[in-house]
């Protein structure tokens, strides 16, 4: 059986996923505070699936509760966001 190795140079490894999680706060920011525009005054429970639709459609994946619940509350309140993505 053959064998692959392979090396990576982290501070390279570094800057593209922080690149990459840029990109993702970018998208998520944009997400929520069009939504805020869009939605402030109106009910929680109407914000919940057309916030996870675009979630979805935003960055291919999904958002559950309690966090779903958390920023519905919050775009109804028309706050603003500025999102930041960990990366461990």
């Amino acid at each position: 059986m053959a064998r692959s190795r392979f090396t990576f140079n982290q501070q390279i490894m570094k800057k593209v996923v922080n690149e990459a999680a840029g990109k993702v706060e970018a998208k998520i920011s944009t997400l929520l505070n069009g939504m805020s525009s869009e939605f402030a005054g109106r009910p929680v429970e109407e914000i919940k699936p057309v916030l996870q639709s675009r979630w979805r459609a935003a960055v291919d994946g999904s958002i559950t509760d309690p966090e779903l619940s958390e920023y519905a509350a919050k775009i109804a309140a028309g706050e603003s966001f500025d999102v930041k993505v960990n990366v461990r």
